[in-house]
């Protein structure tokens, strides 16, 4: 978990702390820890967590205490909250008291029952997408005052900026760690069936367009069973079986699509 020592630094030594920890994070998740652990020291706040779009679905990687996770629940179970709102216009929503804003009343009643007296959500932008928000949460009224407003804005830049650079990363590590096991599952197929390279990937392709299975999970599947997914019987590909240019015939134990 990440930690910073705010006594003492001014805002600009505080945040180029931040920068330096946010750029040496391990990973998405190591970020988002790093930012709301921060916020948690750097703002009057009592809670903060941070919730990412992850396929049309909210999830929430950190979170200072389960009673975010809770506040996140209901803001999307209700759908009429000021993090949906964040979201939906990209633009920072404060709450001075959950007691008197008649904006969202179940949410704030519900919130209100929580312990949470004031609230401000600020966006986490990449360009023109709102990747996420990020929540923060104060048992006392009209806790957040126009310098905390602007803190919580810099922080949001500071976080989006390295959350953009965390999902790159892991979305380039997920890339090549495809390409790997595609590359194995065509090794066993060019060693169990005498298939060429491009031959083997276009069995994969088959198998993962019949199956509409990733070609990721179709590999991963034939590395640990070393069976490819059941499939309907289809004809052999003359143009992919080695022989058939020359009217010879392919060997009837090749998969489907070799």
């Amino acid at each position: 978990m990440a930690t910073f020592d705010l006594a003492g630094a001014g805002t600009a030594e505080a945040f180029a702390r931040l920068a330096i920890e946010l750029h040496g994070a391990g990973g998405l998740e190591e970020t988002v820890d790093a930012v709301v652990q921060f916020a948690l020291q750097a703002l009057d706040c009592s809670h903060a967590g941070i919730a990412l779009h992850s396929r049309g679905r909210p999830q929430v990687p950190a979170a200072t205490d389960p009673l975010v996770c809770e506040i996140f629940y209901h803001a999307m179970a209700s759908g009429q909250a000021p993090l949906v709102e964040a979201m939906r216009t990209g633009q920072d929503v404060l709450v001075r008291d959950t007691a008197t804003d008649g904006r969202w009343p179940q949410w704030a009643a519900e919130v209100r029952e929580l312990g949470v007296r004031a609230v401000l959500d600020v966006p986490l932008t990449t360009g023109t997408d709102t990747v996420g928000m990020l929540g923060l949460y104060s048992t006392t009224p009209d806790a957040f005052e126009p310098d905390d407003i602007a803190v919580a804005q810099i922080l949001a830049r500071h976080a989006s900026v390295a959350l953009a650079s965390a999902r790159r990363e892991a979305n380039l590590a997920q890339a090549v760690d495809a390409r790997k096991l595609v590359g194995q599952a065509m090794g066993i197929l060019m060693e169990r069936y005498d298939l060429d390279c491009d031959q083997a990937f276009t069995v994969l392709r088959r198998y993962s367009q019949d199956t509409n299975t990733k070609l990721r999970d179709v590999a991963q599947q034939l590395i640990d069973t070393r069976k490819l997914p059941g499939t309907k019987a289809r004809p052999l590909n003359a143009e992919a079986v080695p022989g058939n240019q020359d009217g010879q015939r392919g060997s009837a134990n090749r998969p489907v699509g070799a």
